[in-house]
């Protein structure tokens, strides 16, 4: 073991001299902060703005009927097409309602945006969990079994 140790040699080949570093100066500093408070308070408003706006008309208007009860409360039981109109016939309360594109329904300011054979297809504004006013897209399906 000791003859081998002193015969054999290893081959370690020598590293590459390390290079030079460059220090490369900063040219971006006098730009705006990314993450400044001006820079996010102006965000933050135009969000509020936008949110406020989509809610501003909503509480304008005069409320319908429909607007009383709960959409899971509705049941679209037909539809009807007159003059090239479509129609949804809508059972609330044990009471038949007609309605059409542009009618409201549901507690969340629910407009109607389209009438198909099937569903009923509208957009509602709710709060999210950070109590932002968002748009929501939800459909009523047509029960073909209710009384």
């Amino acid at each position: 073991m000791e003859q081998q140790k002193r015969e054999v040699r290893p081959n370690v080949t020598p590293l590459e001299p390390p290079k030079k570093f460059d220090p490369q100066p900063y040219e971006v500093a006098d730009t705006v902060e990314p993450f400044s408070v001006q820079k996010l308070t102006v965000a933050l408003n135009q969000q509020v703005r936008q949110a406020s706006s989509l809610l501003a008309s909503e509480l304008n208007r005069r409320r319908e009927p429909l607007e009383a009860y709960p959409l899971d409360s509705m049941t679209m039981v037909g539809s009807v097409s007159r003059n090239g109109r479509q129609y949804a016939l809508l059972k609330v309360d044990q009471l038949l309602y007609q309605v059409k594109v542009g009618d409201y329904l549901g507690q969340n300011y629910g407009r109607i945006t389209k009438i198909s054979e099937t569903e009923v297809a509208l957009r509602e504004i709710v709060q999210d969990a950070g109590g932002e006013w968002v748009e929501r897209y939800s459909t009523l399906q047509l029960q073909e079994n209710a009384r």
